[in-house]
C-alpha cells in the first residue's frame, strides 16, 4: 500500500536541510541514517526534497525498472561540468548515440590489446621504485593510471604533463568534496572553490584542445579512442562529433579511466598491508602463475584470487560510494509517493556494507568471491561500477587494468603503511584519500 508521507528521516536545518551534516562527514552520515532508518529514509537538501535507497530491489527500480523516470540532476552535471555532455552526463537519444559510437573503443579485443600498456607502464613505475624508500602510493596509481588511459585511449604520453593535469583533477576533486559548492553557490558567483574550479578546467582543456587539434591537422588514425572519436560518423545522418564533443568524451573517459581504477588500487594497498595472510596467499598466486615474468592477458584467468582481492577492496572502498538520480515523474518507490524533482541517492558504501549481503561486512575477506559468488547476490548488492543501461563502459577494461597493475607491482615489492599516517577518507566524486597513502617499499 502505498502513502503520501515523506520517508521517515533526519530533521534538517528549515533552509538548508541535511547539507551541513552531509558536508562534514557524508559516508557516516549515509551509514547511521540507513541504521535508524532503514531502507529508504527522507532527506532535504537546501529546498530540494531528497531520498537515499539502501536496499538492492529498491536501487533496481531506479536504474532498471524505471529508469526512464529519474535522469542526472542539474546539480550532478554542476559537479561535473568539467566532462561537459560527455557520457557521464548526457541523457536521452543524445547519450545513445555518443555511447553508440564511443562503444568500439571498448570491444573485448581491443581491450586485450591495453594490456602491453599496462605492464609497460607498470614496469616503468617499477623501476622507479626502490627498496627502503617512501612513496605516496596514491600519488603514483594517480600518475600511473593516467598515463595508461593516455597512451591506450589516446596514443599519447602524457609523463611530462602528468603534475598539472594531477593538480587540476585535485582542484575538482575537492570542489565536490563539498556538498554546499553543488546545491548552495551558483556557479557564477566568484568564490575560492569555484575559481579554482574554472582554472583547473581551463588547464585541462589546453591539454585536450591541443592534443584534438594536432591529430586534426595530421590526420593520422591510429587505431586509438581519438582516432575513433574524430573520423567516426553517425550511421543515420553522416554526422561526426565537433571538437567540442570529442573534446567532452575524451576528458569523460580520461577522468573516468584513470580516477576510479587509482583509487581502487590504492585502497588495495592499504588493505593488503593490513592483512599478512592475504599478502602471502596473493604472493603465492602470483610466483605460481608468472615466476619472474611480468603477467600478460593470457594469465588473467588464473589469477583468480587477485581478482577476488580488487573485488573485495572495491566492495570495502568502492571508487565510486554514492550516486544520485532525479525523478522526472511522480511514482512510487518502496511504498512512497516520490513527487517529480525529488532527488534520489544511491550509496555504494551502504550497501557493499550490509550484513543481509554479506557476512561479517567490515572485515577484508576476498575469499567470499570464490566460486563465481558474485552471481549469488542479489542484482545492486554489489555495483562499483553502477548499473543499468547506464553502467560504466569501461568496466572490463578497468578490471583487467586493476589485475594486471596488481600482479606486476605486487610480485616485486611488499608494501607497508607507514607508522601513525593518517588514512583519512574523502568522499568526492570517487572516494579518496584526503592526505594520500604514504607506504614503505620492500623488494622481494
Amino acid at each position: 500500500m502505498t502513502t503520501a508521507n515523506f520517508p521517515p528521516g533526519p530533521k534538517g536545518h528549515f533552509l538548508i536541510g541535511n547539507i551541513p551534516e552531509v558536508n562534514r562527514d557524508p559516508l557516516n552520515f549515509c551509514s547511521q541514517c540507513a541504521h535508524k532508518y532503514g531502507d529508504i529514509i527522507g532527506w532535504q537538501f537546501g529546498l530540494v526534497p531528497a531520498i537515499m535507497l539502501n536496499h538492492p530491489n529498491l536501487i533496481e527500480e531506479v536504474l532498471v525498472t524505471q529508469h526512464q523516470n529519474f535522469v542526472k540532476s542539474s546539480v550532478y552535471r554542476r559537479g561535473l561540468r568539467v566532462v561537459g555532455n560527455g557520457l557521464l552526463t548526457s541523457e536521452g537519444d543524445f547519450w545513445q548515440r555518443q555511447r553508440r559510437l564511443v562503444q568500439p573503443a571498448f570491444h573485448q579485443e581491443r581491450i586485450a590489446n591495453y594490456a602491453q600498456v599496462m605492464v609497460a607502464y607498470a614496469n616503468r613505475l617499477l623501476d622507479s621504485w626502490q627498496d627502503g624508500s617512501i612513496r605516496d602510493l596514491h600519488q603514483d596509481m594517480m600518475s600511473l593510471t593516467s598515463q595508461i588511459v593516455s597512451k591506450a585511449l589516446f596514443n599519447i604520453d602524457i609523463a611530462g604533463e602528468i603534475s598539472g593535469v594531477q593538480a587540476a583533477l585535485n582542484a575538482v576533486m575537492d570542489f565536490n568534496a563539498k556538498l554546499s559548492n553543488q546545491y548552495l553557490l551558483p556557479t557564477w558567483m566568484p568564490t575560492p572553490s569555484n575559481l579554482r574550479y574554472q582554472k583547473a578546467i581551463q588547464q585541462l582543456d589546453e591539454i585536450v584542445y591541443h592534443i584534438i587539434d594536432q591529430r586534426r591537422a595530421s590526420s593520422d588514425d591510429t587505431g586509438d579512442l581519438l582516432s575513433i572519436l574524430l573520423q567516426v560518423r553517425d550511421e543515420g545522418d553522416g554526422t561526426g562529433m565537433t571538437n567540442q564533443q570529442v573534446r567532452d568524451e575524451a576528458m569523460t573517459l580520461f577522468l573516468a579511466g584513470h580516477e576510479t581504477t587509482a583509487n581502487a588500487m590504492t585502497w588495495t594497498w592499504f588493505l593488503l598491508a593490513q592483512h599478512s595472510q592475504v599478502e602471502a596467499k596473493l604472493h603465492e598466486e602470483l610466483q605460481t602463475v608468472l615466476g619472474d615474468r611480468t603477467p600478460t592477458v593470457a594469465d588473467l584467468r588464473q589469477l583468480r584470487y587477485t581478482e577476488q582481492i580488487v573485488l573485495e577492496a572495491m566492495r570495502l572502498y568502492p571508487p565510486v560510494w554514492g550516486m544520485s538520480r532525479v525523478a522526472k515523474h511522480d511514482c512510487v518507490l518502496g511504498g512512497y509517493e516520490v513527487k517529480a524533482g525529488t532527488t534520489v541517492f544511491i550509496c555504494q558504501w551502504n550497501v557493499h556494507r550490509d550484513s543481509r549481503f554479506f557476512e561479517q561486512p567490515e572485515v577484508f575477506y576476498p575469499e567470499r568471491w570464490a566460486d563465481n559468488q558474485i552471481k549469488k547476490l542479489p542484482h545492486f548488492a554489489y555495483f562499483p561500477f553502477g548499473g543499468g543501461q547506464h553502467i560504466c563502459i569501461g568496466k572490463a577494461f578497468a578490471m583487467m587494468e586493476a589485475v594486471l597493475l596488481l600482479a606486476t607491482l605486487a610480485s616485486k615489492f611488499r608494501l607497508t603503511l607507514q607508522p601513525n599516517h593518517p588514512v583519512v577518507l574523502q568522499p568526492s566524486l570517487t572516494l579518496r584519500p584526503r592526505y594520500g597513502m604514504k607506504m614503505l617499499l620492500k623488494k622481494r
